[in-house]
């Protein structure tokens, strides 16, 4: 009887697969087309990068890239690796990522906690309030004469405070709120649970998913960000490594001690062109790591925080 029942569903599975009609399969074929075509667009550029960071310089300039052993190199990953400017840089924007994702989440989760109950007095005004603000701002120059009047400029808390809040972010996590069961909220009444706790022991906990989203947002963010450490921040021991690869990228200069050893000026060039592509993979790399731990919780909060509601 096991083996009926299990061929009727294996041949219903196959009855619904027949049900495409052509023009469905036109527009599957369409779909993944666009998107094969989508995935090559970020890929091959990833890949020549990843590529031209290992070529010899010389190489790369003269005749592009190259498939022969003999025309890579380490050298432009041992003189980024043995830059001290590269390793404060990579330390700062781990540390200001960091903070600023623990920031970003615990101030956007306890802000939407209260706009997520439909009791709240005042929840109408305070949703309007932080939606203007997503289309309004005060400007460069006014930010930057408050941050200067709160003696923030030259500190890390320029680049961690003002931009913490998220109105988008707080938005979905109101979301996600809303589409947790009232039920909960009751039972820890009954248990002689104040709002306080209830957040702390029971929301939280369930709200992982969202956390984790909002968390990796942030800390992206933070990590790719460039323009508020270049305003705010004048000491070089606290710039980011977004700004050290800056310097190489759009200025075409190696930081000091990258080229000491060259003589002319065509070979200094030649390495700075290598030494781009080394950096961009180096400052990749956390990304590249940290997203496969977060995927599993991405898809679940991002769905549930910006359908339901």
């Amino acid at each position: 009887m096991m083996e009926k029942d299990y061929r009727k569903e294996g041949e219903e599975m196959e009855k619904k697969k027949r049900k495409y009609s052509r023009t469905d399969k036109v527009i599957l074929g369409i779909g993944f087309t666009i998107l094969g075509l989508f995935v090559l667009s970020i890929a091959i550029p990833i890949i020549y990068v990843v590529l031209a960071s290992f070529m010899d310089p010389t190489v790369l300039n003269n005749q592009g890239l190259s498939f022969n052993t003999k025309d890579w190199t380490l050298d432009a990953y041992r003189r980024v690796l043995e830059n001290e400017m590269i390793w404060r840089g990579f330390l700062n924007s781990f540390l200001y990522s960091l903070a600023f994702a623990v920031i970003s989440v615990f101030v956007t989760l306890l802000a939407a906690y209260p706009l997520s109950k439909k009791e709240f007095v005042g929840r109408d005004f305070f949703n309007v309030i932080f939606l203007i603000t997503m289309f309004f701002g005060g400007g460069m120059i006014p930010t930057f004469i408050l941050i200067n009047q709160l003696h923030m400029v030259n500190t890390v808390w320029a680049i961690l405070i003002p931009g913490a809040f998220n109105v988008w972010n707080m938005i979905l996590a109101r979301t996600y709120y809303q589409s947790i069961p009232t039920e909960l909220r009751e039972a820890s009444a009954i248990d002689g649970a104040n709002e306080i706790q209830h957040f702390f022991k029971i929301m939280l906990p369930v709200c992982k998913p969202i956390i984790a989203v909002l968390a990796l947002w942030s800390f992206v963010g933070m990590w790719n960000s460039y323009f508020d450490a270049m305003i705010y921040l004048n000491d070089a021991n606290l710039q980011p490594l977004q700004l050290v690869l800056r310097s190489i990228l759009v200025q075409n200069t190696p930081q000091p001690g990258m080229n000491a050893d060259i003589q002319s000026t065509a070979e200094m060039a030649k390495v700075a062109e290598q030494l781009k592509y080394a950096t961009i993979v180096v400052s990749s790399l956390p990304l590249l790591v940290m997203y496969p731990f977060f995927q599993k919780y991405f898809d679940e909060g991002i769905m549930v925080g910006s359908v339901k509601g």
